[in-house]
């Protein structure tokens, strides 16, 4: 008798049937590639005016003298000068910027919803951020300035890129050339850094994700794709983001709809089944 007044006393929510997770995986794959193509659309409704975009491209050099983080003509000048270096540069920023995060995605997945929730949650928050930067201040990049090589152009013809940012050969009409403040490749590079250093139990993974991290930032400036104030904003929409998430996981939302059982308080939902037990004895 005692144990049925434990079961009716327990927490409503307990009694919900856990969804599969092969199903979970594929509603967490279909929101991710919505979210994606939302991105990439979205950055299509930018304005593609090069006056305005350029303007803001020599304002963000004037404040980068002023910052003395003014380090693109000879980053650009290196990945220009030694072939070697521009090939693996152009096919960092073509590749990895998708490749990385994707397979950090699944890892995280993998290990559980308590590690993958909330970190997917900062991602998508500073995506967010960024594409909101891309919608309102279109800025032109390096390589549409004089005296910076567009470097992924020089090694088009080794890569499937074509001649219009890291776009797909045939595609470049389907990018926004002017998405370049902030830098998400930066960002989403230290989203990675964050989320293994947070997550990983060994210390070289750790390692590998803060150097890959700094050679992104390296290989966008080098390749002429970004200022160096674009990874650095990249950087800070994506420490917003998971910061947001974390004030976001700490509020528990559905307590602010569930009715608690008659004469008892909220702060007792989360109690245990033993003092579920205890009050149907009493």
């Amino acid at each position: 008798m005692n144990d049925a007044g434990a079961v009716t006393t327990a927490p409503a929510y307990a009694h919900h049937r856990t969804i599969p997770r092969w199903i979970r995986a594929i509603l967490e794959l279909v929101l991710i590639v919505g979210l994606w193509a939302l991105y990439s659309l979205a950055r299509l409704l930018a304005d593609t005016n090069m006056d305005p975009a350029l303007h803001r491209a020599n304002e963000l050099l004037h404040l980068e003298t002023l910052m003395g983080i003014r380090w693109e003509g000879p980053l650009n000048q290196l990945f220009t000068d030694y072939r070697l270096v521009g090939l693996v540069g152009s096919y960092w920023y073509a590749t990895l910027h998708y490749v990385v995060t994707g397979a950090v995605l699944i890892w995280l997945w993998r290990l559980g919803a308590d590690r993958y929730g909330p970190a997917r949650r900062a991602l998508v928050i500073g995506t967010l951020l960024g594409l909101l930067a891309y919608i309102s201040m279109p800025t032109a990049p390096p390589r549409f300035l004089a005296g910076y090589v567009d470097v992924l152009s020089l090694h088009s013809a080794d890569g499937w890129w074509g001649a219009d940012a890291s776009a797909p050969r045939g595609l470049g009409g389907l990018t926004n050339e002017l998405a370049a403040f902030p830098s998400l490749h930066a960002g989403w590079s230290l989203w990675v850094a964050l989320a293994l250093q947070i997550y990983a139990t060994r210390y070289w993974v750790r390692a590998l994700g803060w150097l890959y991290a700094l050679g992104t930032a390296i290989v966008i400036v080098g390749t002429g794709n970004h200022w160096v104030i674009d990874a650095v904003v990249g950087w800070m929409v994506i420490l917003v983001g998971w910061a947001l998430a974390e004030a976001i996981g700490r509020i528990p939302l559905h307590r602010r709809w569930q009715r608690p059982p008659a004469g008892e308080p909220v702060e007792l939902e989360h109690a245990s089944v033993g003092d579920s037990q205890a009050r149907a004895v009493e």
